[in-house]
């Protein structure tokens, strides 16, 4: 297949369901493949890791946007990614990013433990009343898209009665990652990065008001002491990227997790019996279906990555999913097993950009994964599990299941 075509073909409905084959049909032509003037896709593993760490490809800012969406202002979704951390180079990306690093250090994850534990507790309390006589229960919907999103909701000082509707409008927005490829889902995007907007700016006069121990109280202190730092447009951008990035990779890798473990049994008992199968098996599901797909880079200036030479101003595609199942890294790629030793999958990113909340997410999953199993040791399918239509953050949209007699069969033990 030609390697444009099947790039082309990732835009479509049935590409963004089924992209590995895509995938394969483009490392066919190589690791670093040229589709188009100015636009290279990497999927081999060594291209996509060198290409997240070569400081001369950088993120696409609003000075990029200009040159390709000279009208990306007039959005409101695509405007607040721009000015958050995600979408900013050095030095505004480290100004940025020190703003909240100290919040997602290792000591600070791990003492949101209880917490985890406490919320999955009575998510998986609420499964078993609706799951009772065997009714259908959603996973995604009443588990795996309520615990993040409650997590980093109290992380960052949120109303505890609106977790859903937090969900429901971070969903929207994400959509904006996917860029300009679906204009109805971003004018869906913008409406609800204006609601989520408009409830920022009265929680940010709250915390103005009568600051607590949240990252929002933090982050609006250091605005209001140095808007250098960090200017209001800045503050309300990185309060939504934290929001969205901190709830969707994790539901969707609790979601993936939940179902290789619901098809495969052997894998949910160990889950609950063995905390360091439960490591493995995380870096596993992060490997085989990562949450985020595909990254962009840009050439800020001639640069060579992998024997090729990329000019400045061309784009690099970096295929994350793909370079995960590069079989010169990986032994039978596609194949799923929790028993690989130095996995290292690319999902959370690399250099500078590495996901600031990849410490959370593992530990999230690590933790859901096993407690999910043992409440539910007898989680059945009823029907089909669908994935969202979606590219560059892809994950189920619905995993229905009967819960099973609810009561715990393993005893979890530490290893």
């Amino acid at each position: 297949m030609d390697p444009l075509a099947a790039f082309r073909a990732l835009a479509t409905p049935e590409g963004r369901q089924a992209p590995y084959p895509l995938y394969e049909a483009i490392r066919a032509h190589g690791g670093l493949v040229p589709v188009k003037e100015g636009t290279l896709v990497a999927v081999g593993y060594r291209e996509c890791n060198q290409a997240l760490r070569e400081p001369r490809l950088q993120v696409q800012d609003g000075t990029a946007f200009d040159r390709v969406y000279p009208d990306w202002r007039d959005h409101s979704s695509v405007r607040a990614f721009t000015d958050s951390m995600l979408y900013s180079n050095p030095p505004e990306h480290a100004r940025q990013r020190g703003a909240v690093n100290t919040e997602f250090t290792p000591q600070q994850v791990a003492r949101l433990r209880p917490v985890i534990e406490e919320t999955i507790t009575g998510l998986l309390d609420r499964m078993a009343a609706l799951g009772a006589a065997g009714a259908e229960v959603d996973v995604m919907e009443e588990f795996a898209t309520r615990l993040p999103i409650a997590v980093v909701g109290a992380m960052l000082g949120f109303d505890e009665e609106r977790v859903t509707w937090f969900r429901d409008l971070a969903t929207a927005i994400a959509v904006a990652t996917d860029g300009f490829t679906n204009p109805d889902a971003l004018a869906t995007a913008n409406a609800a990065m204006d609601e989520l907007a408009a409830h920022f700016g009265e929680l940010i006069a709250r915390k103005r008001g009568c600051p607590a121990g949240d990252i929002v109280s933090s982050l609006v202190r250091l605005h209001d002491t140095d808007p250098a730092r960090l200017s209001h447009d800045e503050l309300v951008g990185n309060m939504m990227l934290l929001l969205t990035a901190g709830f969707e990779t994790t539901a969707f890798l609790t979601g993936d997790g939940a179902l290789m473990a619901i098809r495969n049994p052997e894998y949910a008992a160990r889950l609950c019996a063995d905390d360091a199968f439960a490591e493995r098996y995380v870096e596993e599901v992060l490997r085989v279906e990562p949450p985020v797909h595909v990254t962009s880079r840009w050439a800020a200036e001639d640069v060579t990555l992998a024997g090729t030479r990329i000019p400045a101003g061309a784009r690099v595609v970096v295929v994350l999913a793909a370079g995960n199942r590069d079989p010169e890294r990986y032994p039978e790629p596609g194949r799923f097993d929790p028993e690989r030793v130095n996995s290292q999958p690319l999902s959370f990113g690399g250099g500078i950009h590495f996901c600031l909340g990849a410490a959370l997410a593992r530990l999230e999953a690590r933790i859901a994964l096993p407690m999910l199993f043992d409440r539910f040791p007898g989680l059945a399918l009823t029907g089909e599990a669908t994935y969202r239509d979606r590219w560059v953050i892809r994950g189920l949209r619905t995993l229905p299941v009967t819960t099973g007699s609810g009561e715990p069969e393993v005893t979890r033990m530490a290893s």
